[in-house]
């Protein structure tokens, strides 16, 4: 098998159209224009030795050794900051150049410790490999340089005030001094690459080091801990601490990562079935070589001892849990569910599927529910994120999806982000998105909060609009309002790709004064300039494009505004080509794919309604059964039917609803209310509290499939170890169906893409051969467009003619009072990810170890409130404790907190208002009052004995975490 091995080309790819011809030693090559020669000496198959070049950077030129021959030309210049010219005849091997590099890496050996025998790069350091490419046998200058290699002199054991002790204060990385070279490679990857600023260089001459921050502990500097630095340090001086524990990997796999909708590719690097460390892949098209903390660094989840690895079942919640063999947990849970159907009726059971599960697992899932249980009741946790981009989008372009590639950013002149905080929440697309604003593109944000995304460095918003909660659809409407009271709209655009006279009647709608920035700016909070502002920037700034996330969908009138974005980018022409479009920022790794996969009661694969006669007749004739032609119930219908005693049971696939979905009190309500609650995942999560039988999960690491990410790109997730729990998901599904009754006979996940590329008009042209050979592809890939098509709408809308539609504002009907006079917005943080099940079991937690409450200084005094103090968060549904930070982060009137730990449990907070069109809930606005706390609330106390007692495991000796 072997590592996977990338080429480093030293310098990054010239994007000119032109082509340069050179020769390199007697070699002719043809390159872009503006290609340094180092890359072009490559592209010939010819490596020039390199220390402080690497292709994810821009040449620095420092080091040294790359230097050339130019006939014609006099001197040695550096091969990685000289670009080719036409005719030009490089010479990369002469005895002169020979000579210089020998010289220079004397001074670096001088300087470097000689431990390489029981160094953690040995074999995989580049300052060993250049010694040998330049033939270096001796130093003339000893091998004790002063610099920083022991800590006292070996001759009269004084202080050697140059030497610093190892950094070892990051949970993942340790850093080195003395075995830096300084080639700022670690310094350059922080500015270019993440875009953080938090390295440097201090000191000079031999004193040089790499610093974080002013002299600070790499876990107390502004590090972010995305691994760029120690990904591209050609030494041991960063290095992951698992290297140095476990040692140098010896075969690797690309698969993708399984936290948010990035979906970034990686090196899986292996010693056997050990993980040693995840490696970002240059040829990925959705990260291009990055990574973040958590998808770089916190895999270790997969490892966790409270993991559950046997099936369990128990006859009450409150009954310890029994292990049980995978046959008697299937034939178990295969009973009940007849039995529940001949009591209840057909459709008293259904399942949810998982956006965190792969493409062909929810596909068999949402298959399980309808041909084996005989309805529609399936629904997935993107109903709580994204639905309303399905409708939204599906309702104005006809496509339920993203229109760009994350390529794309790259081109864009203003970024308008709505709702979102891709610095915590999609880490590694904003980091491509701050250096395209490093590079002129100017920035709008619309949120309640000043974010790692409005603040960031050397990328700070243009335009920060700090609009109240649930006043989305007003603020974007007033946008629209400037642009066509002022004739900003793109009335060719217009004219050509949607119906003109839709447009009109939206036109007279928006202009409307009471959709005016004047009327709507004290209703929202933000200054009526700063809107005309913003909207004047992006109609008129060149290419415009809009990134949105959860603060646009997660409200009562989600739908309204995906729709009234639709509208905004349509009115200016931002739509269809690269550099501009709409794009929703996907939440978890496989949201787009759940709902590709047809995990909605309405719609069957593919977004094709279940009432349609034709696309029934597919599925029918395939599976064997007569299909529901009525949508089942979504997830708040099947709660709700199941306090009124009529829904049962219920699979439930990766999903957490007790501590995701809202309103935590009607949920366990609910749950409480089944006779058969199956939970299948990793760990005995909050559901398991009220679960009856539990069927262990594998982690992305242990099962072959595909996720699609926010970009409509589907990525190969490859296997790279054997599943702790002895199968895969697919298999559990599958194994269930065939106790069930069903005939089903995948051997491979592979098998299951095929089917859904036979029924699925989008995927028709998608296999696992032809993801193996692209790499990856963005549907719709069918005859039409048989790679893919990463812009979407480029000729013409899916649904013909642009659809402008109508936004009228309606207040949420959750309302501030003198009981509640605050609201609560809630979001995410970059270390943590969703309800924290697979983060919060990794050294994450140093970041974040529990949720706090963001309060504005104002609002803090009025109450008596201080940073650190516990304080009561309270809402009409009900009420929680947690740590206070005092901030101006947020504005007086609104408070601020995470979801990711389950002992605050926010959702016990939020209402169950939901988005109008989808039901997806209204996490973000929920009116709250804080006060002073002593201690947790009597909900917590209650809910802490229930889930100490319902993890209880028959045998052991602690219950699982």
């Amino acid at each position: 098998m072997g590592l996977v091995h990338e080429i480093d080309y030293g310098t990054p790819a010239s994007k000119a159209e032109r082509h340069v011809t050179l020769t390199v030693d007697g070699f002719t090559v043809t390159v872009p224009e503006g290609t340094s020669i180092m890359r072009a000496s490559m592209e010939a198959g010819i490596q020039i030795p390199k220390l402080c070049a690497t292709d994810m950077v821009d040449a620095f030129g420092s080091c040294r050794l790359c230097l050339v021959e130019i006939e014609g030309r006099a001197g040695t210049p550096s091969s990685c900051t000289t670009p080719v010219a036409p005719g030009m005849v490089v010479h990369t091997q002469t005895g002169r150049l020979k000579d210089i590099r020998k010289g220079v890496m004397e001074l670096y050996i001088s300087d470097h410790p000689l431990d390489c025998l029981t160094c953690s790069a040995n074999g995989d350091c580049e300052l060993q490999d250049m010694a040998g490419a330049v033939g270096l046998r001796d130093v003339r200058y000893g091998y004790e340089g002063e610099n920083h290699v022991f800590a006292k002199n070996r001759a009269d054991a004084s202080t050697n005030f140059n030497w610093m002790p190892k950094d070892e204060s990051n949970p993942y990385f340790t850093y080195d001094p003395s075995k830096c070279i300084v080639c700022s490679r670690c310094v350059r990857a922080c500015e270019e690459v993440q875009g953080t600023f938090a390295l440097t260089i201090e000191g000079r001459g031999f004193g040089s080091r790499v610093s974080p921050g002013m002299h600070q502990p790499f876990l107390e500097s502004e590090c972010v801990s995305c691994g760029a630095c120690v990904q591209a340090c050609p030494t041991a001086t960063l290095t992951e601490k698992s290297v140095i524990e476990i040692g140098q990997p010896e075969h690797s796999v690309v698969t993708t990562c399984a936290y948010c909708g990035v979906g970034c590719s990686f090196k899986a690097e292996m010693r056997g079935e050990e993980l040693v460390r995840m490696v970002p892949w240059k040829d990925g098209k959705a990260n291009r070589g990055h990574s973040c903390v958590k998808g770089r660094f916190a895999y270790g989840y997969s490892t966790h001892k409270d993991r559950i690895i046997r099936p369990m079942i128990r006859e009450k919640i409150s009954d310890p849990w029994r292990e049980v063999s995978w046959e008697e947990a299937f034939s178990h849970i295969a009973s009940e569910f007849r039995r529940i159907q001949y009591q209840y009726g057909r459709g008293a059971v259904g399942g949810i599927t998982s956006s965190r599960c792969t493409n062909e697992e929810t596909y068999l899932v949402q298959k399980l529910i309808r041909q084996g249980f005989g309805n529609n009741n399936v629904d997935t946790c993107a109903r709580v994120c994204h639905s309303p981009t399905g409708y939204g989008l599906g309702q104005t372009y006809g496509t339920s999806a993203g229109t760009q590639d994350f390529d794309s950013v790259e081109e864009s002149d203003v970024i308008m982000v709505i709702g979102a905080n891709p610095s915590a929440a999609h880490p590694v697309f904003a980091s491509r998105m701050k250096k395209r604003i490093r590079q002129g593109a100017k920035l709008i944000v619309l949120d309640p909060r000043v974010t790692e995304t409005v603040n960031s460095v050397h990328a700070k918003a243009d335009y920060h609009l700090p609009l109240k909660p649930g006043t989305n659809v007003a603020v974007v409407t007033a946008l629209a309002h400037v642009i066509v009271t002022e004739g900003l709209f793109d009335e060719a655009f217009i004219r050509e790709r949607c119906d003109w006279s839709e447009f009109e009647d939206w036109a007279s709608f928006v202009a409307e004064e009471r959709n005016s920035p004047e009327v709507i700016g004290p209703l929202a909070g933000v200054d009526p300039e700063v809107i005309r502002g913003a909207a004047r920037l992006y109609a008129t700034g060149g290419n415009g494009a809009i990134y949105y996330g959860l603060g646009v969908t997660e409200h009562s009138q989600g739908s309204t505004t995906v729709m009234a974005i639709a509208n905004l980018a349509m009115a200016t022409g931002n739509i269809g080509r690269r550099g501009v479009g709409v794009n929703p920022l996907r939440g978890q790794n496989n949201v787009q794919g759940s709902c590709d996969m047809g995990s909605f009661p309405h719609e069957l694969p593919g977004y094709r309604h279940i009432s349609g006669d034709a696309v029934r007749d597919i599925y029918e004739a395939l599976w064997g059964v007569k299909l529901d032609n009525e949508p089942g119930l979504r997830i708040p219908n099947m709660l709700d039917a199941a306090v009124e005693g009529t829904f049962k049971g219920i699979y439930i696939q990766g999903e957490d609803i007790l501590q995701s979905d809202p309103d935590t009190k009607h949920v366990s309500a609910g749950l409480a209310a089944m006779e058969c609650v199956v939970v299948h995942d990793l760990f005995l999560n909050e559901t398991a509290n009220y679960a009856h039988v539990f069927l262990p999960g594998s982690t992305f690491l242990e099962k072959d499939g595909t996720f699609t990410n926010a970009e409509r790109r589907i990525n190969r997730v490859r296997k790279v170890m054997s599943p702790k729990n002895g199968l895969a998901d697919w298999e559990v599904t599958q194994k269930l169906a065939q106790a069930m009754g069903l005939a089903w006979s995948y051997s491979h996940p592979s098998q299951i893409m095929d089917e859904i590329a036979a029924t699925t008009p989008s995927f028709a042209n998608v296999s696992y051969d032809f993801l193996d050979r692209m790499g990856s592809v963005q549907w719709p890939c069918n005859e039409k467009a048989p790679e893919g098509t990463p812009i979407m709408h480029v000729g013409g809308f899916v649904r013909g003619k642009g659809k402008f539609i109508r936004t009228e504002y309606v207040p949420t009907d959750e309302r501030t009072g003198p009981r509640f006079p605050l609201l609560l917005t809630t979001g995410r943080i970059l270390s943590q990810y969703n309800v924290g099940a697979q983060t919060r079991r990794t050294a994450n937690v140093i970041w974040h170890d529990e949720d706090v409450l963001e309060i504005h200084p104002h609002d803090a005094e009025q109450r008596g409130i201080r940073g650190g103090d516990y304080v009561k968060l309270a809402s009409r549904s009900g009420e929680t404790t947690l740590r206070a930070e005092i901030t101006e982060k947020v504005a007086p009137g609104v408070v601020y907190t995470t979801f990711h730990h389950p002992d605050t449990q926010a959702n016990v907070i939020t209402t169950d208002y939901s988005d109008w069109a989808t039901n997806c809930p209204e996490y973000k606005v929920t009116a709250v009052q804080v006060s002073p706390s002593n201690g947790p609330t009597r909900w917590q106390e209650e809910y802490e004995e229930l889930s100490k007692r319902s993890r209880r495991i028959e045998g052991h000796l602690e219950a699982a975490e």
